[in-house]
């Protein structure tokens, strides 16, 4: 199948590591924010991050005036720039009137195009689903360092240990020296959905799905179906044998079928379910469709208790309109509780590498 180009969002919409990797190409400096730590009630977690140049910013650290006052020390790190990083605190309620309450650590690192191949490299394994840990001095003129699972260094030169605890999120650690580092966890989403057709609601559902935490894999076998460019966590498959998909799928996937043909719309329930490992099976259709399929999946020898398994009807209760973008809005929300509820019952394995299939991402 021909590559397709990425899509990327305007501006303004982009997440700090597109909008990294897109200044990379016209040479813009900009300053990285990234939340290393909270204490109590804060707007956002520990890990999330913002970019400020002297005209845009990208992505959010949560808004309100902790994020106000983030862009005034970017921009003075811009246009007086006095060291590369800056690490600073921020009581919420008393310094800045946030109802919040708790306390917010901030770092701030000027990112220079001669500091971007670290951006470019992180880009490109992400996009492979594969984990990265940056680790960012805080208080030595030092060069950042961004690692993979194996510990291998990608980018930089060693000159920390890298015995830290990679379960955590991101944290601030000190080496043997006393000298403090960021450890930031840039972790490959797990949240993988195959979507089976490329119908209007499918392509709902792939737009929907373009700015939120998950890769999809969107498969037909029709390619004139698929649009010429699809957003930037979306791959296509165009094959005649989906089910080879179904097989090659990492446990904990994610499946959504709406094919063009009831009869392959079987074929793709029944090969899922018999794997017996996916995060969730949805099927589009009524509960007529849904009486009807296991019935005929009962004939095929599918065990009762994994025909709980399957969502049919899909999308929340109550939400009854049957326009494509209503029904990918409703599904997407699905979708989401789904994986958050998942989520909450992994422990600290899945700060681990995980394997990647040749259909991923």
């Amino acid at each position: 199948m021909p590559s397709r180009p990425f899509a990327w969002q305007k501006p303004s919409e982009m997440d700090w590591l597109a909008a990294l990797t897109t200044l990379a190409s016209q040479a813009e400096s900009a300053v990285l924010v990234t939340v290393a730590a909270v204490e109590g009630s804060s707007p956002r977690e520990a890990g999330a991050k913002m970019v400020v140049t002297s005209t845009a910013q990208f992505d959010t650290i949560g808004g309100g005036h902790l994020e106000w006052r983030a862009c005034e020390i970017a921009r003075e790190m811009l246009n007086a720039p006095s060291a590369e990083r800056r690490f600073e605190r921020f009581p919420l309620g008393p310094s800045l009137g946030q109802c919040c309450g708790g306390v917010v650590h901030l770092v701030f690192e000027c990112v220079e195009s001669s500091s971007l191949g670290l951006f470019k490299t992180l880009a490109a394994h992400w996009h492979e689903r594969k984990d990265s840990w940056r680790l960012v001095p805080l208080d030595e003129a030092q060069t950042s360092i961004l690692l993979d699972a194996t510990g291998h260094v990608l980018a930089g030169e060693r000159s920390v240990t890298t015995e830290f605890d990679r379960t955590r999120p991101c944290h601030i650690f000190k080496d043997p020296e006393g000298h403090r580092w960021l450890v930031d966890p840039c972790m490959a989403w797990r949240r993988h959905l195959v979507l089976f057709g490329a119908g209007h609601v499918g392509t709902a559902i792939v737009r929907a799905l373009a700015d939120l935490p998950c890769y999809v894999t969107w498969v037909d076998e029709r390619d004139d179906m698929f649009p010429a460019t699809v957003p930037a966590n979306v791959k296509i498959e165009a094959t005649d044998t989906p089910e080879a998909i179904i097989a090659e799928a990492m446990p904990g996937t994610s499946f959504l079928v709406m094919t063009h043909s009831h009869a392959l719309d079987q074929h793709l329930c029944e090969a899922v379910l018999k794997r017996n490992d996916a995060c969730w099976l949805g099927l589009i259709g009524s509960k007529t469709k849904r009486m009807q399929f296991e019935h005929r999946l009962l004939e095929r020898g599918i065990a009762q208790e994994w025909l709980k398994n399957l969502v049919c009807p899909i999308g929340l209760p109550g939400i009854t309109g049957k326009e494509p973008t209503i029904i990918a809005a409703s599904v997407c929300a699905q979708l989401l509780q789904v994986w958050e509820e998942a989520e909450r019952k992994v422990s600290a394995q899945a700060m681990q590498p995980i394997p990647v299939s040749k259909h991923d991402i």
